[in-house]
């Protein structure tokens, strides 16, 4: 999808329509006055298209043409399972380097002597 449009993070909370998911965002906000951290929420509809996604699963959502009257969102990529297993790092690419490689000592070898 084009990269201009609005992506939110939420949590799936139903998957009972055909192709069609509840994802629900949190947000927080600090009150300006009292200084009191405020949880807001929102429910919005998103198109899933392989009709997978299970409830509890952490999602992305990005912002599309209308598909019906009340979808304007669709799943771009599931980011966690609902066991707490996490498919796509949301920072960006992971790199795993073994000890003995990242720190430049080698482990003399028995091989010669």
């Amino acid at each position: 999808m084009a990269n201009d449009r609005r992506r939110l993070i939420g949590r799936v909370v139903s998957d009972k329509m055909s192709k069609t998911v509840v994802v629900e965002i949190e947000r927080r906000k600090m009150h300006r006055v009292y200084k009191k951290v405020i949880t807001s929420t929102k429910r919005l509809m998103a198109h899933d298209e392989s009709d997978a996604i299970e409830v509890g699963s952490v999602v992305q959502i990005v912002e599309s043409k209308p598909i019906s009257r009340t979808k304007r969102w669709v799943v771009e990529q599931v980011l966690e399972t609902p066991g707490g297993r996490v498919l796509q790092p949301i920072s960006g690419e992971v790199v795993i380097e073994p000890a003995a490689e990242a720190s430049g000592d080698q482990a003399p070898t028995e091989e010669g002597a």
